[in-house]
């Protein structure tokens, strides 16, 4: 088991990773964002209200009038009255709504959040003189453990330490003394910060580690369901040289004790015969727990929806079908929202704030775009439709913050544990198409986290 630990107090990444605001500035304050020359906020979607085009209510009098000339008066009062010959007050647009009586939510505001950002930063540029330290990683998930804290679930990870001049030396696989893992945890809480590895302290290895070579596991979404960290890993395989060149083999279940992160108590195979990768998001809503997934083809990831009774995992699945139903059978599980549904990425998320569930994904209207969107529906099953762009993720291309065309943003998702009824915390990943890049500036391969914020519904 490999755990590294730093003993200085810190609050909660669940409050932020450390406190880069206490002390004198940290080198990684000033690189905390990159090179921080453009940052963008979300878009605003205002809220539109009907003008009121005035008033006139006019009464007429009749003083000492005989019975013909009363009822002439009384039928044109009431003419006036039906709004005849009066301005009506102009109606206001009506609001579209996610299902009868439910509005769309319209965004306050999206702000990056600097705070965990940074602390994110000031923890992976500590000095430390072991190999186990985490330094960057994607993926980014997380779940509240029994006890408070929260565990952060990574798929590749770069651990060792940060120059002082913000680069990293080339990995271990290179013959330097950089290790590179395939997923990792690191735990944060009662003001510490923990990297968790498998292997040792001296040869961390990834916490699930590969079964046979060529093969890894890169995590997808973790819930504490009955004491226990129930985390959804896929498993990939390389098919070729090049950096895209593999396919997916499988999914599985890994289950850990939270006193002891480093080992997987059991590890269980999870459907897998429709080519879905299955975990991209995990919700326990009523009565039932529902495993999200994504077919990815020809460049088209498509949502698909499961769920099982009850809060284990191993128990029989169900899939949502074409036809709004349940079956038990995997190949039966159709694209949620069928051929005009939502389009998402490898990575999501759906977490119920108010009287909707909000789908968190990135724009899929051009490959790796930086939008982080937001899709609305009544059910976890949706229909989620209203897919509005939320925010701009201001890294990538070659106008964006590093000023770098290969660096590019994606994978965006909640973190159910921080937020509230109208707050959201978003994560999304950055990394570089040059993988030079993450070595010359060890900024770059770390996760950003941006507030969002809905108006009341």
């Amino acid at each position: 088991m490999q755990v590294r630990q730093d003993e200085r107090a810190r609050s909660d990444l669940g409050d932020g990773m450390s406190n880069p605001a206490a002390g004198p500035e940290h080198p990684a304050r000033r690189r905390a964002d990159g090179r921080r020359a453009s940052r963008t906020t979300g878009r605003r979607a205002g809220r539109t209200t009907g003008r009121r085009a005035g008033r006139s209510a006019g009464r007429g009098t009749s003083a000492r009038t005989g019975p013909r000339t009363a009822v002439t008066s009384c039928a044109a009062a009431l003419v006036l009255l039906a709004g005849a010959a009066v301005p009506a007050r102009a109606a206001a647009p009506a609001r579209e709504e996610v299902c009868p009586g439910v509005p769309v939510p319209t965004v306050a505001s999206a702000v990056p959040d600097t705070r965990r950002t940074e602390a994110a930063v000031a923890y992976a540029e500590e000095p430390t003189t072991g190999p186990g330290h985490w330094t960057g990683g994607d993926g980014t998930y997380s779940a509240r453990l029994p006890d408070g804290d929260v565990v952060w679930i990574f798929s590749d990870t770069f651990l060792g330490q940060v120059n002082p001049d913000g680069s990293r030396s080339q990995t271990a696989e290179d013959g330097r003394p950089t290790p590179f893992l395939n997923n990792s945890f690191v735990r944060t809480g009662r003001g510490r910060t923990t990297t968790i590895t498998g292997g040792t302290r001296h040869d961390p290895a990834s916490v699930l580690p590969p079964r046979a070579p060529g093969h890894w596991y890169w995590a997808r979404d973790g819930l504490v369901l009955d004491g226990r960290l129930n985390a959804v890993y896929s498993e990939f395989e390389r098919t070729g040289p090049n950096s895209f060149d593999f396919r997916l083999t499988g999914n599985v279940l890994a289950r850990f004790r939270p006193d002891r992160l480093s080992r997987p108590e059991s590890v269980s195979p999870l459907p897998s015969s429709a080519g879905i990768s299955w975990g991209a998001w995990l919700l326990r809503d009523g009565r039932h727990t529902y495993v999200y997934g994504v077919e990815d083809r020809d460049g088209q990831r498509h949502p698909h929806l499961a769920r099982v009774a009850g809060t284990d995992l191993l128990r029989p699945w169900e899939y949502l079908t074409a036809d709004g139903t349940w079956s038990r059978e995997e190949s039966a599980s159709a694209r949620l929202g069928g051929a005009a549904g939502v389009r998402v990425s490898n990575e999501f998320s759906v977490v119920r704030h108010g009287r909707v569930y909000v789908l968190v994904t990135q724009d899929s209207r051009e490959p790796l775009a930086a939008g982080v969107d937001l899709a609305y529906a009544c059910s976890p099953t949706g229909p989620f439709g209203h897919e509005t762009t939320a925010y701009r993720a201001p890294e990538g291309g070659p106008f964006g913050s590093y000023g770098n065309p290969n660096v590019y943003t994606y994978n965006p998702h909640e973190h159910r544990e921080l937020g509230d009824r109208r707050r959201l915390v978003v994560s999304y990943s950055v990394n570089s198409f040059a993988g030079e890049d993450l070595y010359r500036d060890a900024s770059i391969y770390r996760p950003r986290f941006v507030d969002i914020t809905l108006n009341p519904n």
